[in-house]
């Protein structure tokens, strides 16, 4: 005769063994749990009463729900719908209810020993409806758990939602200050680097005098970087910028300062925390500078994530690269390579410094750009990056990069305008000479560069020809850069130090729609596409495959157009009136902007 308690022994003895889980059955000492689970009776009346329930004693907001039954074909039915006869069912039943104050994950067991149990997960987060597979199918350890729900896909989006929002309200909160656009993520970046200071952290809310706290602020911020192993001359860099919080008399008033320290600490961490890799710092300047635009007139345009990412696949980075960036920026092709080499250490420690250490170069010549990089490669852990101040065309500084014999490239150089003639084409070639032969460099430039029209450009790509090797060049999506700038962006791959063969076939995708839609002003991957095209993307790069509607292969010279669209084929069959109708909107709008004849 089927036996639940024989069920309930196998989950209760998994989970009573971690010392920072409290498990509990049927009912929880937890008021607001049993708030949630009033009316979550499975026969449709009263108090609902879970098998288990459990929470994490440093995860307070992260509940675990499970329901058993003892015949594995009482596991869970055909459309979930039926929670008081199947145990996914119920556990389902009960998440949804404790949703409404939790984040929960359902989990449902069956059978009455360990070799035949089923068990089945599902994550639902707070103030939602939809549930998502996670883990596998069998019980995991209590870290397993945590972690896992920490970084599932779903966690991770709600917290850069969470983290938009802040940010948004924190440049708010500053421009009532009256503290400069520009200056507004230099001062977020201050005082997360000193809230790294422990003793600092434990203290700055006990001080009352604000024209104290802001000199305690920068002794936290120096015996920080001092600490961690940065370039002296890095450090005066970055105390002269951060001057700006003694300097600013309206932070100084009431307690502002240690108003900000506490909200940063409270919002900023606990996401930093659990996304250690993802570049928050950037974030921060693309909120600050939306409203002014400055970032436009600078000419600087920050790459998104999930490129800098893609771009880790696009030169093959390996734990044992040297990667290289000319035009630094904020940090993010840093922050990106520093993930993807770490991943590839396998925990290795001693691996894991010594490419903190010595495995990732940055260049930035801007003031503000260079101190913002500092702090963002410093709050993810890593102090020792040689990034170095300056000009990447400075003899000086190519020779420092040189000495390192980088092996990677990337970069977003600052688009060429009227405050900076340097053509992009220039940047790459730059970073191109700095690499070791056979070096990868991958960079995001706007599409002109790959057109033939200018004199300039074709002295520049006939250069490169004659140096390095073009290996693919990849139309990028129109609004990539929306909100940052008007330009339509391409990447462009180069082998360094191998003259490019006559007949060599490059490869040329038009990579137009990556996932993402623009809502609310906000360019996310709302619907999970962008992992499934990646890879399509990638094999497509990888293996030279020609596809009707994404890729051709061709053979060039530096007179030739280096882009997808100059050699595909339009399917006029597929071409709607409505398509036209917008195309002459956007070129009306185009003419009328930028007074085109």
């Amino acid at each position: 005769m089927p036996n639940e308690t024989k069920t309930s022994k196998i989950v209760r003895d998994h989970f009573c063994k971690y010392p920072l889980l409290k498990v509990e059955e049927q009912q929880s000492d937890d008021e607001i749990i049993n708030q949630a689970l009033k009316k979550a009776s499975k026969g449709g009346f009263g108090k609902g009463f879970p098998d288990f329930i459990i929470t994490h004693k440093n995860q307070p907001n992260f509940v675990i729900v499970i329901e058993c039954k003892p015949q594995t074909s009482k596991h869970s039915s055909a459309d979930l719908s039926n929670p008081k006869d199947y145990a996914f069912d119920g556990a389902r039943y009960y998440a949804l209810h404790l949703a409404k104050y939790f984040d929960v994950l359902a989990i449902g067991v069956s059978g009455e020993t360990k070799k035949e149990i089923k068990v089945s997960h599902s994550l639902i987060l707070k103030n939602t409806k939809a549930f998502s597979d996670i883990f596998s199918n069998q019980l995991l350890s209590s870290e397993s758990y945590l972690e896992g729900f920490l970084l599932s896909e779903e966690k991770q989006r709600q917290d850069y939602e969470s983290l938009v929002k802040f940010t948004s309200d924190l440049n708010k909160k500053l421009d009532s200050y009256k503290i400069l656009e520009a200056n507004r993520a230099l001062l977020t970046s201050a005082l997360l680097i000193s809230l790294e200071n422990r003793p600092f952290k434990k203290s700055f809310n006990q001080i009352s005098d604000s024209s104290i706290l802001a000199k305690n602020i920068a002794l936290a911020i120096e015996d920080e970087l001092k600490n961690s192993g940065m370039k002296k001359e890095s450090i005066e860099q970055l105390l002269k910028s951060y001057d700006i919080i003694s300097s600013e008399s309206n932070l100084l008033k009431e307690k502002r300062l240690s108003n900000l320290l506490t909200s940063l600490d409270e919002n900023f961490n606990s996401f930093s925390k659990t996304n250690k890799y993802f570049d928050v710092v950037t974030q921060f300047y693309v909120e600050f500078l939306s409203y002014a635009a400055r970032e436009k007139q600078l000419g600087i345009v920050l790459t998104p994530n999930h490129i800098t990412d893609l771009f880790c696949d696009l030169v093959g980075i390996t734990k044992d690269s040297i990667v290289y960036d000319n035009c630094t920026g904020t940090g993010g092709f840093l922050i990106s390579a520093l993930k993807r080499m770490t991943s590839l250490a396998n925990g290795n420690k001693e691996k894991i410094q010594e490419i903190k250490k010595n495995q990732l170069i940055g260049v930035e010549e801007n003031h503000l750009m260079f101190a913002l990089a500092v702090a963002n490669m410093y709050i993810h852990q890593d102090g020792k990056t040689s990034l170095l101040k300056g000009d990447c065309f400075d003899q000086d500084i190519k020779d420092k990069v040189l000495k390192i014999r980088p092996t990677i490239g990337v970069l977003n150089p600052p688009y060429q305008n009227k405050n900076n003639p340097i053509w992009d084409l220039e940047f790459i070639l730059e970073n191109l000479d700095c690499l070791v032969e056979g070096g990868k460099c991958a960079a995001i430039i706007k599409n002109q560069n790959a057109m033939t029209t200018n004199i300039r450009v074709k002295e520049l790509k006939k250069r490169l020809l004659e140096k390095h090797t073009l290996e693919a060049v990849l139309s990028m999506p129109n609004e990539l850069f929306i909100n940052q700038a008007n330009v339509v962006p391409c990447v462009m791959i180069f082998t360094a130090k191998k003259p490019h063969p006559r007949n060599k076939n490059v490869f040329f995708g038009y990579f137009k729609d990556d996932g993402f839609d623009n809502r609310k002003k906000r360019r996310m991957d709302y619907d999970n596409k962008w992992e499934n095209i990646k890879a399509k993307w990638l094999d497509l790069y990888l293996n030279n495959i020609e596809d009707k509607n994404l890729s051709v292969v061709r053979k060039i010279t530096f007179e030739d157009e280096w882009l997808a669209e100059a050699y595909m084929e339009t399917d006029y069959t597929s071409l709607r009136k409505e398509d036209f109708e917008e195309t002459v909107k956007s070129f009306l709008l185009f003419k009328q902007k930028y007074e085109v004849d």
